[in-house]
């Protein structure tokens, strides 16, 4: 009895049949290699992606938050930072647009980035407060925190 299906450790699937001629095994095999192998790089990224999504810095300290996101190359003009229903949004949408003409020919080529991060602020944060800046690629917000938030030092309680 032979195998038809086989299932070997890297989870492809391969056709096995034993009388099949060692030429036709051979491609049958290159083919599924080429098949079962991830996808290169170029066709798993976004085509749009001028601007990947940015990283971001959350730090809490006893008076507020800080959001730190680094994004070289922008202007501040870019930027929209909204707050909606304790829901702050930072985005930017680019479009690059460039022709070169030289003799007979011209070339043209543009180009459109995007990108938007949400957070959902805590009810601490006094929203009216809220201050953002822009500073050789570095965009930072500061959330303070709303007077009966804020820690409060330690202190010691005499017993009486």
């Amino acid at each position: 009895m032979s195998t038809l299906v086989n299932i070997p450790k890297s989870g492809g699937l391969t056709s096995r049949n034993s009388n099949r001629p060692a030429d036709l095994s051979m491609w049958s095999s290159w083919i599924d290699d080429i098949f079962n192998r991830d996808l290169p790089s170029v066709f798993s990224q976004n085509f749009n992606s001028g601007i990947s999504l940015p990283m971001v810095n959350i730090k809490e300290t006893a008076d507020a938050y800080f959001v730190e996101m680094a994004v070289p190359g922008l202007k501040k003009s870019d930027f929209h930072i909204d707050l909606d229903n304790q829901v702050l949004s930072i985005s930017t949408e680019m479009e690059e647009e460039n022709e070169h003409k030289d003799g007979n020919y011209t070339r043209r080529e543009f180009g459109y980035s995007s990108f938007k991060r949400s957070f959902t602020l805590p009810e601490t944060v006094e929203d009216g407060k809220i201050k953002a800046n822009y500073h050789e690629g570095i965009l930072s917000i500061h959330l303070p925190k709303k007077e009966e938030a804020k820690q409060k030092p330690a202190r010691s309680i005499k017993i009486s």
